[in-house]
């Protein structure tokens, strides 16, 4: 679970009018990020974060236990961000098969070729986050909202399932094919970085290394990928683990990928999408009035 929420929770206790302001505050930086990941438009962003939090007043006060606000408001959130969402542009019409996510031989190759050259040649960094929302929003809606839910806001995978409604199991092996495909999509921009810095030849020569190393690749690694989040996330029973774990140190092809997927998830966990414009302070200052005269607490008055 987020930090902020933990916080928030903490300073909406203390009723005073500076404690509330900056829960609200908090909050709304919670609402706003979480629907620019899940629909990437910051009018309807805003328009989400000005209406949940105003339903949420009432709710605030009796909520005492940091994960009841979080499933509360995320649940709340993604209601609202399903009415209004629109389909981001070049949005896949159906989810791929878990084969179709899996890297082919070509693309294991340059992942060898690039964990032989180093980190360094990584064009795409974390900073560049306009290309990672990007990424995030070509991934299928009931997807994505899992990746965002447990990768980038932090909850358990009960508290997915209760935010969408689904069985622990299902959210998963969504989250699995959420990784998988924001793995993907983020390897094609820098494959698209890596076409405009450098010139034909040394494409083709890196692309024809590439392959003959990744010949070798053993048949039972694509039944390794499927589980790799599982591994990752230390979910997987002790013999299947050290299984896994005797392939992968191995197989130069897994360690590859293994490292490629960590790399993807984690640039997911780093980014943020804070609310910048006019209409937050405005909004927090009315919301943090209106609270306090719910809770019959007059706001202090500058002398």
């Amino acid at each position: 679970m987020r930090p902020e929420l933990i916080q928030a929770t903490d300073l909406l206790r203390r009723n005073t009018p500076e404690s509330v302001e900056e829960a609200i505050g908090l909050l709304q930086n919670t609402v706003y990020s979480f629907s620019m990941k899940v629909c990437g438009h910051p009018e309807d962003a805003e328009d989400t974060m000005q209406e949940v939090l105003s339903r949420s007043l009432p709710h605030l006060a009796k909520i005492q236990d940091p994960q009841a606000l979080a499933v509360w408001l995320y649940t709340v959130t993604r209601n609202r961000c399903w009415r209004m969402r629109r389909k981001p542009a070049h949005a896949p019409r159906q989810t791929a098969s878990l084969d179709e996510l899996m890297p082919d031989d070509a693309e294991l190759g340059r992942l060898l070729q690039d964990a032989a050259e180093g980190p360094e040649d990584n064009l795409l960094h974390a900073e560049q986050h306009h290309l990672l929302h990007q990424a995030i929003l070509k991934i299928p809606a009931q997807l994505r909202i899992v990746l965002v839910l447990y990768d980038m806001e932090e909850l358990t995978t009960e508290q997915v399932a209760q935010v969408l409604a689904l069985q622990p199991g299902t959210v998963r092996v969504r989250l699995h094919r959420a990784r998988l495909w924001v793995r993907k999509e983020m390897s094609k921009m820098l494959d698209r970085a890596s076409t405009s810095t450098e010139d034909t030849k040394t494409i083709e020569k890196k692309s024809k290394r590439a392959a003959v190393k990744s010949e070798r690749r053993p048949a039972e690694c694509r039944d390794l990928f499927s589980n790799l989040s599982e591994y990752m996330d230390r979910r997987t029973d002790p013999v299947t683990c050290e299984q896994m774990r005797e392939h992968i140190e191995a197989c130069p092809a897994c360690i590859a990928f293994l490292r490629d997927l960590r790399a993807a998830i984690d640039r997911c966990r780093s980014l943020e999408l804070e609310c910048d414009s006019a209409v937050a302070p405005r909004l927090r200052a009315i919301l943090t009035q209106e609270y306090l005269r719910m809770l019959g607490t007059q706001p202090t008055q500058a002398s």
